[in-house]
């Protein structure tokens, strides 16, 4: 029971440092969550909180470290069946590498992110992971792999709002001109 308390305690204390913009704090705290969950053999929830770990990290501007948090958790959350969280978990992979300059592994890491999050029906998810894939092609100079990538990204948002329908119908021009479609992202 203490044990359960204090994890408890530190994933509170990781949430609060974050709000607090202190995200080294934060990405300590979720690391000593992350080792205490992996210690009571809970691996799910220890990736769970490698994966904040990552994100706190990365606001931190330290992509090594948040790389290191994240590595693993993708085949966690695979072997577990749980696509959703395997998808989140390869975005902040793709991030971290994005951080780090690995841009082709990067690449590589979104677009597997984006197919898992597509098989499990989180489209919104899916948008914001396929936003970060076209940043990622405008940066590198790939100007029609990013307007493809965002347009596929919002493809399948069952309720875009008004900015997204506009962004939608802007991006569609250009790929039909160039007779190209979204999915060849």
């Amino acid at each position: 029971m203490d044990e359960n308390i204090s994890v408890k305690h530190l994933v509170s204390e990781g949430k609060s440092a974050y709000q607090q913009g202190d995200f080294l704090a934060a990405a300590r705290a979720f690391d000593a969550a992350a080792d205490a969950y992996s210690a009571t053999g809970d691996a799910l929830n220890a990736a769970e909180m490698s994966n904040n770990s990552s994100v706190a990290y990365l606001q931190a501007g330290e992509a090594q470290e948040a790389f290191r948090s994240v590595e693993g958790t993708p085949a966690v959350f695979a072997r577990a069946g749980d696509l959703r969280r395997q998808g989140i978990s390869l975005g902040n992979l793709g991030a971290a590498l994005e951080a780090m300059g690995r841009l082709d592994e990067a690449v590589e890491a979104y677009r597997q992110s984006a197919e898992v999050l597509q098989s499990a029906g989180e489209n919104d998810l899916r948008a914001y992971v396929m936003k970060s894939l076209s940043a990622l092609h405008l940066r590198t100079g790939h100007h029609v792999a990013a307007i493809a990538a965002m347009e596929s990204g919002l493809e399948g948002i069952e309720h875009p709002k008004p900015q997204q329908r506009l962004l939608k119908r802007l991006l569609s021009a250009p790929l039909k001109l160039l007779g190209r479609s979204s999915d060849r992202s």
